[in-house]
């Protein structure tokens, strides 16, 4: 008998724009205007960008809330021999987007999954703030919870590499103060707002610099990258090191002006000073 199976079907996940419409690929639009059916993060702003391109929309709603829902249904139009592209609001789907469940989810099925890359505000940012990126870590957006926001700042704070950070416009205030306190008022870093777009600004300096910035000449408007650099690990003591110069000055001034004193000696943050000094 001759196999009547049909041949299984593709899942591109396409890179989109972040803000300039002209970022958008050759090859991203063809992949949008041909795809079988479009699975959106938000239909109504990928609507707007297949019109644009003169694509029929052809949309199915994807994202956090009904990913686990959507990826048997999708699964099964690629099983069939559908072509399927995957878009998040803007920038490359995936980072810091739903999209995992459904990528593992066709590769297990034996989906050929296609990467179209394009923009990814991490990355832009990473290339314009001066900071090193041979080596970088990305960690999206904080808890939004003071707690647990400084709980995962303080693992992050012998961290060798570049971080980069995402912050909703509601959140950035907050956070510049969480990362103050959790890494040193000196420590470089940079902010990239609006990249791409026609108000993009790109700001670098110490941690204090940044903040004592915000809502001055750096307006609490758009989307907002956060890249940090990370700790020196030749000049940063051990905390056994850094403990014995806290004793050494506690033994001769008060606690907390031997905590501060400690803290500019050796360049760590005072929560993890005090971490260690209760320990």
């Amino acid at each position: 008998m001759t196999n009547t199976r049909p041949a299984r079907g593709k899942l591109y996940v396409v890179a989109t724009p972040i803000g300039n419409f002209d970022d958008l690929s050759p090859r991203a639009r063809d992949v949008l205007a041909t795809a079988t059916v479009i699975a959106a993060e938000d239909t109504r702003h990928t609507r707007g960008l297949l019109s644009r391109i003169g694509a029929e929309s052809r949309l199915i709603a994807y994202h956090e809330h009904n990913e686990e829902q959507q990826v048997p249904e999708l699964l099964e139009r690629l099983t069939r021999g559908e072509t399927v592209a995957l878009v998040s609001d803007a920038g490359t789907p995936l980072i810091s987007d739903p999209g995992w469940r459904l990528i593992n989810a066709a590769q297990s099925a034996g989906v050929e999954v296609v990467p179209v890359p394009g923009p990814c505000a991490a990355i832009v940012a990473l290339s314009a703030v001066g900071l090193p990126t041979d080596h970088f870590v990305f960690e999206g957006f904080l808890p939004r919870r003071d707690g647990a926001r400084a709980e995962r700042l303080a693992k992050l704070q012998r961290e060798q590499r570049t971080m980069v950070f995402y912050e909703a416009v509601h959140r950035v205030v907050a956070t510049l103060a969480a990362l103050v306190e959790a890494f040193g008022a000196t420590r470089r870093a940079a902010i990239a707002r609006e990249l791409t777009k026609v108000h993009e600004q790109i700001c670098v300096g110490t941690l204090a610099e940044l903040t004592a910035r915000l809502d001055a000449d750096i307006p609490l408007l758009g989307e907002f990258v956060i890249v940090v650099a990370g700790t020196d690990a030749i000049t940063t003591p051990s905390d056994d090191e850094a403990q014995r110069i806290y004793e050494l000055l506690a033994a001769e001034i008060e606690p907390g002006k031997a905590l501060r004193l400690t803290a500019a000696i050796t360049g760590l943050s005072r929560n993890e000073l005090y971490r260690l000094t209760r320990t």
